[in-house]
């Protein structure tokens, strides 16, 4: 598909999320957007849903702390890092100083870039990337470049994913049913165990999304990876024996486990 997709597409996501506390909402949500989702080549923008950018096995972190958010936002919207930390201290959400910033700049900016999934992506990912010298220096350079061309939204949900708080309420489960409900409406019970399943053994939504995409078949060629973390699996709890090994097959590896 050639239409790049704009990043306030998945922000008004975010803010449909955040406005809603029922699980089932979340869930639609998130299955209209995935639908959308579905006509685009790149399956890894579904990590920005619980503001990563990387699959979860991955433990890389943004590196950016609350000072550095604020000495971003100061630097630019061009405003002075004291009067960030005032607003910090009586508001507490970094992001919503960053929307509140943001309106300020754009009253007064005659154009400004539409941002793109594509480049939010991007930028994020090489600010996980950024080591050694100057890796300050670039890493407000990459945050500043998307905040430029951001609005107040963008700006805010931004800045929450940088420090790790979206505060949109997607956990595994809600995204698993999501894609189920997406991709197999009529089977979403069936589908979602089977979507469990793959996720659990791959720890990567994104290769769930592409193969839940191409179909059953897909997603049962879904393996353990070696070397990859699992995700872990909670027990299921049998009163006989035998109807563990029912669920697990045979042969069966046991141990014991003391609480």
């Amino acid at each position: 598909m050639s239409k790049e997709m704009l990043y306030s597409e998945i922000v008004e996501v975010y803010e449909k999320l955040y406005a809603t506390s029922k699980r089932l909402e979340k869930e639609t949500i998130l299955a209209e957007f995935l639908k959308k989702l579905s006509n685009y080549e790149t399956e890894e923008w579904i990590y920005l849903l619980r503001g990563k950018v990387l699959p979860d096995y991955d433990d890389k972190e943004f590196g950016i702390s609350d000072k550095l958010a604020i000495k971003v936002i100061a630097v630019s919207f061009g405003v002075k890092e004291e009067d960030v930390y005032l607003r910090y201290r009586k508001i507490g959400d970094i992001g919503e100083i960053a929307e509140e910033f943001s309106k300020k700049k754009r009253q007064k900016s005659l154009f400004s870039s539409k941002l793109t999934v594509a480049k939010v992506f991007g930028n994020l990912r090489k600010i996980m990337e950024i080591t050694g010298k100057g890796t300050v220096k670039g890493k407000l350079d990459l945050v500043s470049d998307l905040l430029g061309n951001a609005n107040e939204k963008e700006a805010k949900y931004i800045v929450r994913t940088l420090l790790g708080q979206l505060r949109v309420g997607v956990a595994d489960a809600i995204l698993r049913d999501a894609i189920s409900e997406a991709i197999f409406p009529k089977e979403k019970k069936e589908m979602s165990e089977k979507i469990e399943i793959a996720y659990d053994m791959i720890n990567d939504f994104a290769v769930v999304f592409d193969a839940a995409k191409k179909g059953k078949k897909e997603l049962e060629k879904i393996k353990i990876v070696v070397g990859r973390p699992t995700n872990v699996m909670l027990p299921v709890k049998v009163t006989e024996i035998s109807d563990a090994f029912r669920i697990c097959g045979k042969p069966a590896a046991i141990e014991h486990k003391y609480d």
